[in-house]
């Protein structure tokens, strides 16, 4: 019973993740230099996100729901990933992951799922939804600056050109917050290639290289079994 709703809470997950990707894909796929083919996909644009902000508020709501009757977590508490490992056991999920094939932060992870990573020699091993790559990411930040880290909502690098922040102090600014501290709140009704960009500028922000996080697929590990 708890690996049946596991694996339902963690479809829920990626149906979201798999819908903004889509939206992603249609956009791209109209000719922008169409003026009318532009105007409709620019409405069509508005009224998808829209109906994804009430998804996903829903599909959150009944997920919630769900762990709490439950007992089911969809994920592993954050101070429990990022704080109670050793390096002993860190070594043995890097091991472990080596096995598997790497892949780097410039690649398309549309319909893709992960299963680990690793940054600056940190492992982490059996996620579900790019959202808990992005949250462990930041929290791994946290802890290297935390002063930087909540500076990030004046970081004029995480705004769009539209005004759209990625970071936040108030929550009710962002369409899908996910809390960081208690001062930072981070978008996550994103992409898998949108969460993807903003590491890449967080990485650049905190001077760490690209090459030092190292990401791998439960596709590919899913192919070996």
């Amino acid at each position: 019973m708890e690996n049946k709703i596991h694996a339902i809470l963690s479809e829920l997950e990626r149906t979201k993740e798999n819908l903004l990707s889509l939206s992603d894909d249609i956009w791209l796929s109209i000719d922008h230099n169409n003026s009318k083919a532009l105007d409709a996909g620019v409405e069509f644009k508005r009224k998808y996100n829209e109906k994804m902000m009430e998804f996903d508020r829903v599909a959150t709501d009944l997920s919630t729901l769900i762990q709490k009757f439950t007992s089911v977590s969809l994920e592993r508490p954050v101070e429990n990933e990022i704080h109670a490992r050793n390096d002993e056991a860190n070594q043995r999920i890097i091991r472990e992951l080596d096995k598997e094939t790497p892949h780097s932060l410039s690649e398309d992870y549309r319909y893709k799922r992960p299963y680990g990573f690793v940054i600056q020699g940190k492992a982490y091993k059996d996620q579900v939804t790019w959202k808990r790559v992005y949250e462990l990411v930041c929290q791994h930040l946290l802890v290297k600056n935390r002063r930087l880290m909540e500076q990030l909502p004046n970081n004029p690098d995480f705004e769009s050109s539209r005004g759209n922040r990625s970071f936040a102090q108030d929550p009710g600014q962002l369409r899908s917050s996910m809390k960081i501290t208690e001062k930072l709140y981070a978008e996550v009704n994103l992409s898998a290639n949108s969460l993807r960009d903003n590491i890449r500028r967080l990485l650049k922000t905190f001077g760490i290289l690209e090459t030092e996080v190292i990401v791998y697929l439960r596709e590919d590990r899913d192919a070996l079994d």
